[in-house]
């Protein structure tokens, strides 16, 4: 009887350990008048240690003539801490007609230092390779920033603020805001009413309207975002992101 505990016992054990799961979370991107741009398909792959995110953003209708058919793909890798991903390693790579763009960055959590190269191809040529060491630490890239939101955030009434590689122009900070009750209805009306947790993010771009825009965020019960509004974008129209999956 013993050993047959042993041998279950042994068996969890691995169950644990070889524990993989993946998930597929795709959004379809609109812009006011001009209807729908793009879609962004997300695979995520997560052990109990482990997690790889691919996000890959393909343009749609008048964007993707304008933007010269642009192809965006993020990639993130790292490890799991206290049920939150910690980004080891994020690639940004951007392609349109005969120019390529790849930045990556590598982190270093004991030294608490972040490496960033950039690398620039024109006519199949590498003209550009930069390295860095970004002035600011992050255990977050962009993805891990927004996957990890139904985790991270606790609180309602409550700012949070976060760091994240990819958004050196604001020395990677995000102020992550969770409206108290009274708040809500706001929210509700630009996002719906199913959502699990509202939040808003406040981000510094030179393309919004005021050099800084509110993304809203509606997150579902499973912890991933299911839609996303930026209010009046250049005077066109709210930009919007839906999960269709």
């Amino acid at each position: 009887m013993r050993k047959l505990w042993i041998i279950i016992g042994l068996c969890f054990s691995l169950t644990s350990f070889t524990f993989s799961q993946t998930i597929q979370l795709n959004y379809k991107a609109t812009f006011g008048i001009f209807g729908t741009v793009g879609s962004i398909h997300n695979t995520l792959t997560k052990t109990n240690k482990t997690y790889k995110i691919k996000s890959v953003v393909k343009l749609a209708g008048l964007a993707k003539m304008m933007l010269g058919n642009q192809k965006e793909t993020y990639i993130s890798k790292g490890h799991m801490e206290k049920g939150l991903m910690v980004s080891d390693f994020y690639e940004m790579r951007s392609e349109k007609k005969n120019k390529k763009k790849v930045k990556t960055y590598l982190f270093d959590h004991k030294k608490r230092t972040t490496t960033k190269n950039e690398k620039v191809w024109r006519e199949g040529k590498l003209t550009e390779n930069k390295t860095q060491t970004l002035h600011f630490y992050a255990k977050d890239d962009l993805l891990t920033l927004y996957f990890n939101l139904g985790t991270a955030l606790k609180e309602k009434g409550k700012t949070y603020t976060f760091k994240a590689v990819g958004l050196e122009k604001q020395r990677g900070t995000v102020k992550i805001t969770v409206p108290n009750n009274a708040q809500l209805k706001g929210y509700k009306k630009d996002l719906g009413n199913t959502a699990h947790l509202y939040a808003k993010a406040l981000i510094h771009q030179k393309n919004f309207k005021k050099k800084k825009g509110d993304i809203l965020l509606a997150i579902g019960k499973d912890g991933f975002i299911q839609k996303s509004v930026i209010k009046d974008v250049l005077l066109y129209g709210d930009a919007q992101l839906v999960r269709i999956k």
